[in-house]
């Protein structure tokens, strides 16, 4: 309001340059500096806005129901050849931070959930992490190579690692981050269409380092590995960290059960279904007895 084209009636047009058109009085501008809005694009527009809670039940996962699909194998095998590998965050879907080592098992985690806090407010990441989670990851690391692979885009995954403090940790180091886009859709009878993380676009871009015998997924969506339920452990969901985050131990819990089978050569006879169970029949064999109570 209160700037005329000069020599023209009415409003100038929004491209018009300050010298071309009359501005009598005061003039305030509003809006929002774009350094500002990039700042917030790089570690929250590819957030979720509502989070997605549908899960697969008991009996939603069964072996060979998707990944002996023709029609999900050739979108796995087109996923798997758009998936670009590199270190530059800002063009790879799979970002490779440290290199592979020989002999190591891979473990693939979730991120919202799993080990953040998504849906509780906070002012900071710190306050929403999942208890445990920096001891958990280094002793993991000793025998497992680690991936961090979420359903939303790589500017928010790097982002929100760096908040919590996993990226330049200085006892363990984190393999690769995986985004959305190394996702695949899928569509079941039951349950309809949804995204899933399939590992075999992994084991594809890291052959002879990982495949089916030595990877192991936590997430707290078991959807997530439709296309490989005998890799996947469906992790206790980390909500309402506010309240109720300080007593969370799953991450102890899970510490030990990936400590007693790193000395397999193959998880294939395992069922993570039971992890619990199997933990308990062996806490004579940890190091340090259990640091927390066991469930009935």
């Amino acid at each position: 309001m209160g700037i005329k084209a000069k020599g023209k009636p009415g409003a100038p047009p929004d491209d018009a340059a300050l010298s071309a058109v009359e501005i009598k009085g005061r003039v305030m501008m509003i809006g929002t500096a774009e350094e500002v809005i990039a700042r917030v694009d790089a570690s929250l527009a590819a957030a979720p806005e509502v989070p997605d809670d549908f899960d697969l039940d008991d009996a939603g996962v069964v072996e060979g129901d998707v990944a002996n699909n023709p029609i999900f194998v050739e979108k796995l095998e087109r996923r798997i050849r758009s998936v670009t590998r590199g270190p530059d965050l800002l063009k790879d879907n799979l970002v490779e931070l440290h290199p592979p080592r020989e002999g190591k098992h891979c473990l693939v985690l979730d991120i919202d959930y799993t080990i953040f806090d998504l849906g509780t407010p906070g002012e900071h990441a710190g306050e929403k992490i999942r208890p445990h989670l920096h001891e958990f990851l280094e002793s993991a690391y000793e025998h497992y190579d680690i991936v961090i692979w979420s359903a939303t885009g790589m500017k928010w995954v790097e982002g929100k690692m760096r908040q919590l403090g996993v990226l330049d940790h200085e006892r363990y180091k984190v393999a690769c981050l995986m985004d959305c886009l190394s996702m695949v859709t899928v569509t079941m009878d039951q349950y309809g269409t949804f995204n899933c993380k399939p590992l075999q676009v992994l084991w594809a871009h890291y052959r002879g380092f990982y495949g089916e015998e030595n990877t192991i997924m936590f997430d707290d969506l078991r959807r997530n590995f439709v296309f490989n339920p005998q890799q996947g452990l469906r992790i206790k969901a980390f909500r309402k960290s506010r309240t109720q985050g300080a007593g969370d131990d799953e991450l102890l819990r899970l510490r030990d059960y990936l400590a007693l089978i790193a000395p397999k050569a193959s998880f294939a006879d395992l069922d993570h279904r039971r992890w619990e169970r199997y933990v308990r029949k062996r806490a004579d064999r940890l190091p340090a007895p259990p640091a927390y109570a066991w469930r009935e």
